[in-house]
């Protein structure tokens, strides 16, 4: 199961976001449950201080589960949007990336030392590509 909850007064292609995320979860073998919720730049700063130690908004934060439930990912939508018109593309392509991201964050990917940045962002575009 996959459920998406917009905290935002944005709008999100809901049905849209659970099919591509349903084909990220399939393609890398996952059977597990997943949440992903979008929040503004409060609440993600709020989350990003009391668990990171970091007082600043930040894109995604990944929050593992157990058992059946995989985790959760929070996006900060304001954010985003930030990253999408610096990138010059499309908002719903940012936030793939950022589902992404969160994904292969609760399946071990970590981007700390350059070699596993390097192998993280190319599994995060190969993804991208393939779904």
């Amino acid at each position: 199961m996959v459920e998406i909850n917009n905290l935002t007064k944005n709008k999100i292609p809901k049905f849209f976001l659970e099919k591509f995320i349903k084909k990220i979860l399939k393609k890398l073998k996952i059977k597990k449950d997943l949440s992903v919720a979008f929040v503004n730049e409060k609440e993600i700063k709020k989350l990003n201080k009391r668990y990171l130690k970091r007082n600043r908004a930040t894109d995604v934060l990944s929050f593992p589960g157990e058992n059946k439930f995989l985790g959760e990912i929070v996006i900060c939508l304001p954010q985003a949007k930030k990253q999408a018109k610096k990138e010059k593309h499309p908002l719903i392509k940012e936030i793939k990336i950022l589902i992404i991201h969160g994904i292969l964050h609760l399946i071990g990917f970590d981007h700390q030392k350059e070699k596993d940045k390097k192998k993280m962002f190319e599994k995060e575009k190969e993804l991208y590509e393939v779904c």
